[in-house]
C-alpha cells in the first residue's frame, strides 16, 4: 500500500523539456515543447524543469524559451527553469518564472567547459543571483560533476563537500542537488556523498535532489541509493531523453517511467499515472534526433500495468 505520509512520497521532478530537449541539435517545433510540457503536467508529474535561459548561441534549441514560459504558466505543475548566471536569472524573473536553477560544476574542467569560468567565479555568481530574486522565487542549486568529470575523472568527495559547505553558506534555504553529469556513479558512492553532504547542509536547512544518468545503466539504482539516505526529489526525463552537450560519453538521463516503476512496485507513490507517463514517452522518443533509454518502454503494456 502506497505510504500516505507526504514526506515519505518521493518528488519526481521532469527535466526531458531541459535536459532531454538541449540534447537535440535541430531545433524543435515551439509547439510541439509545449504541448509535451502540457502532457507532462497532466500525467502528474509535479515538477517539471521546462527550460534554461541560456545564449541561444550556445544551445540554439533554447532559443524559444520565453515564449514557451508565457504559455504554460498555468499547468498543474511546478515549474522551474535553469540558469548559469544572473543574467540568465533576470531573464527568467522577466519572463515570470518563479523558480531558478542556477547550475555550476564541482570539476574546474568541466565547469570551464560547460559555463566558462571557474568555480570560484561560478560561487561569486551564485551570490549575485541570489541578491537577484525576490523572496518569493524559489531557488534550486545544482552540483554538476558530483561524482565523475568526463575530463578529470573521478571527482574528489572533499571538492563536492567543500562545494555544499559554500553553496549552504550562501543560499542557506535553497534545494541543493547532486548531478552525476555522466552517469558514472555507483549507489554506495551516491549515499555516501548524500549522506556526508546532507551533515553538512542540516543545520541550514538545505533540501535536497539527485540528477541522475543512466550511461552505465545505474540510473535507477543509484537514485534508490539516495532514497535510502533521505533524498526526497529525482530528476528524471521522460522516455530517458537526455546527455549534456558539454560531457563526452554521457548518455540520456534516468528515464521517469523506469523509476517511477522502480517507486511503484516499492508500494511509494509518486502521483504519477504511469500509463500517461507511458503515453508522453512514447511521444518524445519519436522526436527526430533524439536519443533515449528507457527499459519500461520496451516491455509489453500490458505487463508493465
Amino acid at each position: 500500500m502506497p505510504d500516505a505520509n507526504p514526506r515519505m512520497r518521493p518528488v519526481i521532478c521532469e527535466v526531458a523539456p531541459r535536459d532531454g530537449f538541449q540534447s537535440i541539435a535541430d531545433p524543435l517545433p515551439t509547439a510541439e515543447k509545449i504541448a509535451i510540457i502540457r502532457a507532462l503536467a497532466d500525467a502528474g508529474c509535479p515538477r517539471i524543469e521546462f527550460g534554461s535561459f541560456v545564449s541561444p548561441k550556445a544551445i540554439p534549441q533554447m532559443a524559444d524559451i520565453a515564449e514557451i514560459a508565457a504559455a504554460v504558466k498555468d499547468v498543474p505543475a511546478r515549474l522551474s527553469a535553469l540558469v548559469p548566471n544572473v543574467r540568465g536569472a533576470e531573464n527568467a524573473l522577466a519572463a515570470g518564472v518563479e523558480e531558478v536553477v542556477y547550475v555550476f560544476s564541482v570539476s574546474e574542467t568541466h565547469n570551464r567547459n560547460n559555463v566558462r569560468q571557474s568555480v570560484a567565479q561560478s560561487l561569486e555568481g551564485l551570490e549575485k543571483v541570489k541578491a537577484a530574486l525576490p523572496a518569493s522565487v524559489l531557488l534550486r542549486v545544482d552540483l554538476g560533476t558530483s561524482f565523475d568529470c568526463p575530463f578529470d575523472g573521478t571527482v574528489p568527495r572533499t571538492a563536492v563537500l567543500d562545494a555544499v559547505a559554500s553553496v549552504a553558506a550562501i543560499a542557506p534555504e535553497a534545494e541543493i542537488g547532486l548531478c552525476d553529469t555522466t552517469g558514472r556513479a555507483n549507489p554506495f558512492e551516491v549515499a555516501a556523498r548524500f549522506s556526508a553532504a546532507m551533515a553538512i547542509g542540516a543545520a541550514s536547512g538545505n533540501g535536497w535532489a539527485f540528477h541522475g544518468h543512466d550511461t552505465y545503466g545505474q540510473g535507477v539504482a543509484n537514485a534508490l541509493a539516495a532514497w535510502s539516505v533521505g533524498v526526497r526529489v529525482f530528476d528524471t526525463a521522460a522516455a530517458g531523453l537526455g546527455g549534456c552537450p558539454f560531457a563526452p560519453g554521457a548518455t540520456g538521463n534516468t528515464a521517469t517511467e523506469d523509476l517511477v516503476f522502480a517507486f511503484n512496485e516499492g508500494g511509494l507513490d509518486t502521483g504519477i499515472d504511469l500509463a500517461a507517463l507511458l503515453a508522453v514517452a512514447d511521444r518524445i522518443a519519436a522526436l527526430p534526433g533524439g536519443v533515449t533509454g528507457s527499459h519500461l518502454r520496451i516491455v509489453p503494456r500490458d505487463r508493465v500495468a
